[in-house]
Order: structure tokens, then sequence, then C-alpha cells
């Protein structure tokens, strides 16, 4: 789940591993400070999310070549033929997550960041809280502004999500 996360948050899966290895890294280097003030999950999250929007930063810096979007099928997630389902709404589902996928890439770093940990991960606003080092307050609005951008990201494909 940890590397899923920094990949959801990179949208690149060579970034993602390097985030995710790095991040391993920093906490077995840094076990000796963790106070279990929080969960070692929340702990543990937190450093992938800094080390992933880290290197999100530094590849701005320094752009390379886009290859083409990742595939997020075969990647991450095996998909599960069906023999008795409709090919084509297959293909309408995995071009559901293909634009679900690129419109995350979209959103501001802030607002990819909460709806990952939320919609995607499961954490509480309690635990996004902890993890992102912000209010309670600040995570609640984040994810209402951060559903209402993909939305609007969305929106102009809704037909894919009708029906």
């Amino acid at each position: 789940m940890v590397h899923a996360t920094a990949y959801r948050l990179t949208g690149d899966p060579d970034l993602a591993a390097d985030a995710t290895q790095d991040a391993y890294v920093r906490a077995y280097a840094s076990l000796q400070t963790f106070r279990g003030s929080s969960t070692f999950s929340t702990w543990l999250y937190r450093i992938v999310v800094n080390v992933s929007l880290d290197a999100l930063r530094r590849r701005a810096r320094a752009p390379e070549p886009l290859t083409a979007l990742a595939d997020t099928e075969g990647q991450w997630e095996i998909d599960v033929v069906d023999e008795s389902a409709d090919p084509g709404a297959t293909v309408e589902s995995r071009e559901r997550r293909r634009l679900v996928f690129r419109a995350l890439q979209e959103l501001s770093s802030d607002h990819r960041t909460v709806l990952v940990l939320f919609d995607l991960n499961g954490f509480s606003y309690e635990e996004i809280a902890d993890i992102l080092g912000v209010p309670l307050g600040t995570v609640k609005s984040r994810l209402n502004r951060a559903r209402l951008a993909l939305r609007d990201v969305i929106e102009p494909h809704a037909e894919l999500f009708d029906g």
C-alpha cells in the first residue's frame, strides 16, 4: 500500500519506486525517533508523502520527458477476467480508471494527497491530519476542495460515469 500511495501521488512508476525505497530507508534510519505518539503506519505514511512530494518538486525543477501515461492496469492491479462480462463494459471500466488517474495528476499536490490518503487508502481525517501535520479542519476543507477540483476535471467525460 505504501508503494501504491507513492505511485498515486507521483503518477510515475519509476519515481514512485524510488520514493518508496527512499521512504523505507529514511524510516529505518529514523526508527529511534519514532515516539509512539501516533501509530507506526501514520508515521510511515508521513514519510512516504513527504518523500513523494519532494520527488515531484525535484522533477519539476529538472523536468524529464514524460513517457506515455503509465498503465494503471497491470502495474499495481490485476484484472480478473470475467468470462461473462461485457467487453464494452470492461473497456469503459478501464477508461474510467485511466481518466481518474490522469485527473488526479492534474490536481495540486495538497489536493491529490488528501484524496489518495482518504478515498483510496481509507485513512481517517485524524490520521491524515497527523500524517500531514495540519489541523483537522484543513484536512476537511482540502478534501472538499479536492473533490470539487476532481469533479471539474472529470465532468467533461461524465458519459463514462453514467449508467
